[in-house]
């Protein structure tokens, strides 16, 4: 009888108690890694893992990436905001699944699909059945599409996210009340992903995506408690690049300044 393999998730905040559901309702085993434990446990109970999620929030990543056994390196599963193809390959991974979500999912608030969810690579298929498993739309892309997708849900978030640094309140607002605003910061946003990613592409597309994602849920709440260290981040890859961001350095200076009266 065949027995799947095990697949290990580092990390249960809200996406990877999710995907552990999904998987375990598809008949996987999961093996749960917690905040703080070593990886050399499952190193030696799952000898041979299907799949390797880290569900870790961006700033931990690059410690799990490390920790990656080079035998297991095509067996990843990376689902982080701020996400480009450079966080992997410096770590030696060249060619892991990638999950963009979609999926607002908030600890004590009902989860809202903004877009249906996205994921490609190898293990794409077997995403995309953890998904379907729980009721939520997901749907396998082609690899060479990655790099695209993870831009759009970049520029969607940190558009919010530092834009509603300024002004709060939904994507509805920010959208129809402080567009330009809104523009100014996508602009800079963008050319900062290019840098990053090593090459441009189309504005068009990228500016539908993040229309098309505005459009998805226009209650969204702009600002959570990651935007001020998002901001914090993007200034830093500004300021390592030489790319000049009037409109972000604007709105640091504006919210230091808020604090200050405080």
């Amino acid at each position: 009888m065949y027995q799947p393999r095990p697949i290990v998730i580092v990390g249960l905040g809200e996406i990877g108690q999710l995907l552990a559901g999904g998987f375990l309702k598809t008949g996987y085993p999961v093996y749960p890694v917690n905040r703080g434990e070593s990886l050399n446990q499952w190193h030696s109970e799952c000898f041979d893992p299907e799949l390797i999620v880290l569900a870790v929030g961006e700033k931990d990543l690059p410690t799990a990436l490390s920790a990656i056994p080079n035998r297991f390196k095509d067996r990843v599963l990376l689902l982080q905001n701020e996400l480009l193809p450079t966080d992997w390959e410096r770590h030696g991974i060249f060619d892991p699944t990638v999950l963009i979500v979609w999926l607002d999912k908030k600890k004590g608030r009902p989860s809202v699909s903004v877009l249906p969810n996205r994921v490609g690579g190898l293990h794409a298929p077997l995403v995309v059945n953890a998904f379907k498993a729980l009721d939520i739309p997901c749907f396998a892309i082609e690899a060479s599409e990655i790099p695209k997708e993870l831009v759009v849900k970049n520029l969607y978030i940190l558009t919010i996210n530092i834009a509603g640094l300024m002004v709060g309140g939904t994507v509805e607002t920010l959208w129809n009340e402080h567009r330009g605003l809104a523009l100014e910061v996508a602009d800079e946003v963008r050319t900062l992903q290019f840098h990053r990613l090593g090459y441009s592409l189309d504005r068009d597309e990228l500016m539908a995506g993040l229309v098309e994602g505005f459009e998805g849920d226009w209650q969204h709440i702009c600002t959570g408690r990651s935007a001020p260290e998002r901001l914090r981040r993007n200034l830093a890859y500004a300021k390592t690049a030489g790319i000049h961001t009037p409109c972000l350095e604007r709105i640091q200076a504006s919210i230091t300044s808020t604090r200050d009266m405080k």
